[in-house]
């Protein structure tokens, strides 16, 4: 499912030391693959030491606003995928000068940088945000659904989707979006502030959990899935992935959070839930997965079920202690 079509290329992963970055970078380097990393290491650079001493690896400490640091970076290397952001709703809602000027005019001045460099290949981090609430609460959005940013986080992806997929300003390039379904799971640089890893935490830390507008809909992938799913798209011929949009998940993991409680339940059984209506919610989706699932074959292989279990296990081995330390968050440091 999964057959490489291309040979081992030089991958520069902006935002290497992040939740997602650091499940990417071993997967690529196992598939043979040389990998850059670069990170600016606002909430620390522990998730690289599994693979510092590859001898395929370099990383460089840099913000992608430094273009003489990311200049550097992307010569001689054939691919991009641009994972650093100032990443989910509260995030850019703290800081929103500096959201735009990382998530939208530092993506496009990168984008031009590969384009004039002759980097092959620019994989670009986006996310089902975009399409906001759904005008038909029983369909399903996909990649042609219009898109109804509801949050200046979406905003940020759509504007530089919008501006990666014209071909007219990046003719060259090949350019593919892939629109994410909210993350979870295990990773070496954890975070608890996603809604699957948040809701095991407080149940099996703090013995309670708040739960408000449990019946809006998202959908959901293992953050190794996602690393997955970069990797297969940088596997597939040029034509196949060429100024297109996927959106990244499984049809069958999309839920309310009802559903997700439904999950939890057997976790916790003497935690205290509290449950508070919430008669709107701008964000309100189900999302098809069928362009990637058949152009190319892509399938989840950990269910939320799953998820949820190993994130027990890592709480229960007393593997983190600090569940309140800063770097379990998104939220950009002080």
């Amino acid at each position: 499912m999964e057959k490489k079509t291309t040979g081992p290329m030089t991958i520069l992963i902006t935002g290497a030391a992040g939740y997602l970055g650091s499940t990417l970078t071993p997967l690529l380097l196992a598939g043979g693959h040389r990998v850059r990393g670069v990170d600016s290491l606002r909430q620390g650079g522990g998730s690289l030491l599994g693979s510092w001493a590859h001898p395929r690896f370099r990383f460089t400490r840099a913000d992608i606003r430094d273009r003489e640091a990311m200049a550097a970076c992307l010569k001689g290397a054939d691919a991009v995928v641009h994972l650093a952001a100032i990443v989910g709703d509260p995030a850019c809602a703290q800081a929103p000068d500096e959201a735009r000027a990382v998530n939208i005019e530092a993506s496009l001045v990168l984008l031009a940088a590969a384009e004039a460099t002759g980097v092959e290949r620019f994989l670009f981090a986006s996310t089902c945000s975009n399409y906001g609430k759904m005008a038909d609460s029983d369909g399903m959005v996909n990649e042609d659904s219009e898109l109804r940013p509801v949050s200046l986080y979406a905003e940020t992806k759509v504007a530089v989707e919008r501006a990666m997929l014209d071909p007219k300003r990046f003719p060259r390039l090949c350019t593919t979006a892939l629109r994410l379904s909210t993350l979870f799971g295990v990773s070496p640089r954890m975070r608890f502030d996603l809604t699957v890893n948040e809701f095991v935490r407080e149940l099996l830390v703090r013995k309670r959990l708040t739960v408000y507008g449990e019946q809006f809909w998202r959908p959901y992938i293992h953050v190794r899935d996602a690393a997955r799913a970069f990797a297969l798209i940088l596997a597939q011929d040029r034509a196949r992935v060429y100024h297109e949009v996927f959106n990244v998940g499984s049809d069958d993991q999309n839920f309310r959070k009802q559903d997700l409680l439904r999950m939890l339940g057997p976790l916790a059984p003497q935690a205290r839930i509290e449950r508070f209506a919430k008669a709107e919610d701008p964000r309100d989706y189900r999302v098809s997965f069928q362009k990637i699932r058949k152009r190319l074959g892509f399938e989840v292989e950990c269910s939320v079920d799953e998820g949820i279990e190993e994130l027990a296990q890592l709480i229960r081995d007393g593997v983190l202690r600090d569940f309140d330390a800063p770097e379990f968050s998104n939220l950009p440091s002080s």
